[in-house]
C-alpha cells in the first residue's frame, strides 16, 4: 500500500513541476504562483485525507463523490498542460542532437510561452466541463423517442408507449425535489407502460425512502414494473450478517412497492387488451464476474407462449450477448441499463464515443444482433463523479409498431 502511494504522490509531483514550470513562463506575479501551491496543497491534502480514510464499511457515497470529483476538476486536467509541455521539450531534445555539430538556439520562448497557454486554457475549459457537469449537466434529463418495430405485435398494441428509466442511484442526489422536472417529463409523454432497469440506490435501501412520494408520482395506464440491478443487492458495503444484507434488499423492494413499482425477479407479467397479450419478462441482475449472475430467462419464460410478444427487463448489457440473444425463447426486445454512458462522452447524432465503450461495445442507444433487439438507456441518475459531461441523463419512450 505504502508503494503505491510514494508512486502515486510521484506522479503528482512530475505532474505539478511542469504545471509550475507554465504558470512561471506566464507570469511573474508572486501571489498568483504562491495562490497556485496553495489551492493545490489544499486539494491534494484533501484528496489524500479521504483516500487514507476511506472504509468499505461507510455506506455514504459522499466521501467517493469527493475523491473523484477533486481528481476531475484539479488533477486530471493538468495532463493537457503536461502534454503540451512534453512535446516541447521533445522539440528541444531533438533540436539538441540534430545541432550538437554547432552551438545553435534550441530554446523558444515564444513557443514555450504559447505551449503554456493552449495547454493551461485547454485544462481550465475541461475543468469547468466538469464543474458543470455536477451542477447542471445531472439535471438535463432528455426524452429520446424510439420505435420499436416487432414482426408479431398484436394490433391492439400498435402505437403503444412505453417509458424505460434506468440507474437511478437515489443516494446520489441530496434533494429529491432536483428531480422533480424529470418525473414531470416523464408524465407529459403520457405512457402506457412504465419500466425500471435497476440500481435504484448505491448501497442502501433508505437511499429511496425519500424518494419515494417523488417517485409515486409517476403514472402509467397500465402499471410500473422494475427489476434489481447490482447495485440494489447491497454488494458493495459490509453488513453484521446475511440476514441484515437481505433485509435491506427486502426494505428496497417494500419502498419501490410503495412508489408503486411492481418488482419482477425471474418473473413475468402479461399486459392485455382486447383479448391480445403482450408480455413483460424481468430478470434479476446478470452480469460478466464480478457482477452477481441471478439472472434465469427460463423461470421469466414460465407458461409464456413461444410466439407471444416479449419485452425483456435486464439490467447489465452483457446479459443480451452472453445469453439472451442466443436463447431459443425468442425475445424480440431487451431493455438494459448499467453503463451510464460512463457519464462522459461524445453523444451527438453522428458521432458517439465514451470511454466505456471499450468495456461495453454496446453502452447507448438501440443494437441489432441475430434477429433481436437490445436498448441500452444511459442512466438517470449518477454515481461515483455526481455530474454528467456530454451523455445526458436519459428518459426513453417508445413507440411500438
Amino acid at each position: 500500500m505504502q508503494k503505491n502511494l510514494l508512486i502515486i504522490a510521484g506522479i503528482f509531483l512530475f505532474l505539478e513541476v511542469y504545471i509550475y514550470q507554465a504558470i512561471r513562463t506566464l507570469t511573474d506575479n508572486l501571489w498568483i504562483r504562491i495562490g497556485y501551491w496553495v489551492v493545490s496543497l489544499i486539494v491534494y491534502g484533501i484528496f489524500a485525507y479521504e483516500v487514507t480514510h476511506y472504509q468499505r464499511s461507510d455506506r455514504s457515497m459522499m466521501k467517493a463523490q469527493i475523491m473523484i470529483s477533486l481528481f476531475l476538476i484539479f488533477i486530471l486536467p493538468k495532463i493537457f498542460v503536461v502534454l503540451f509541455l512534453l512535446i516541447d521539450d521533445l522539440f528541444r531534445l531533438g533540436g539538441y542532437f540534430v545541432n550538437m555539430a554547432g552551438p545553435k538556439e534550441t530554446f523558444f520562448p515564444e513557443r514555450r510561452k504559447f505551449l503554456s497557454l493552449v495547454g493551461l486554457g485547454m485544462s481550465g475549459v475541461l475543468s469547468a466541463l466538469f464543474i458543470d457537469g455536477i451542477t447542471f449537466g445531472k439535471y438535463r434529463h432528455k426524452v429520446r423517442k424510439v420505435k420499436v418495430k416487432f414482426p408479431n405485435l398484436p394490433k391492439s398494441f400498435k402505437g403503444y408507449k412505453i417509458i424505460q428509466i434506468s440507474d437511478v442511484h437515489s443516494g446520489s442526489f441530496a434533494d429529491p425535489s432536483k428531480l422533480q422536472h424529470a418525473v414531470d417529463l416523464i408524465n407529459e409523454q403520457k405512457p402506457d407502460l412504465v419500466l425500471f432497469t435497476g440500481d435504484m440506490v448505491n448501497n442502501v435501501a433508505d437511499e429511496f425512502k425519500p424518494f419515494i412520494p417523488l417517485f409515486s408520482q409517476i403514472k402509467a395506464k397500465d402499471g410500473k414494473f422494475a427489476v434489481l440491478g447490482n447495485h440494489d443487492y447491497g454488494d458493495y458495503v459490509t453488513w453484521e450478517s446475511p440476514a441484515a444484507k437481505k433485509e435491506n434488499l427486502d426494505t428496497l423492494i417494500g419502498y419501490e412497492k410503495q412508489a408503486g413499482f411492481d418488482m419482477l425477479r425471474n418473473e413475468n407479467r402479461i399486459i392485455e387488451k382486447n383479448g391480445e397479450k403482450l408480455y413483460i419478462l424481468g430478470v434479476e441482475n446478470w452480469g460478466l464476474k464480478p457482477f452477481p449472475q441471478f439472472g434465469k430467462i427460463d423461470e421469466a419464460l414460465k407458461n409464456v407462449p413461444e410466439s407471444a410478444t416479449k419485452i425483456l427487463m435486464s439490467h447489465d448489457p452483457t446479459h443480451f450477448d452472453y445469453v439472451v440473444k442466443k436463447h431459443p425463447g425468442n425475445i424480440h426486445l431487451t431493455l438494459s441499463g448499467h453503463t451510464h454512458g460512463m457519464q462522459f462522452g461524445l453523444d451527438l447524432k453522428n458521432i458517439k464515443w465514451s470511454p466505456v465503450q471499450y468495456r461495453y461495445p454496446k453502452w447507448a442507444d438501440l443494437y441489432e444482433s441475430e434477429g433481436r433487439l437490445l436498448y441500452v438507456n444511459r442512466g438517470f441518475g449518477v454515481l461515483g463523479y455526481p455530474g454528467r459531461v456530454g451523455v445526458l441523463p436519459e428518459i426513453t419512450l417508445f413507440e411500438l409498431s
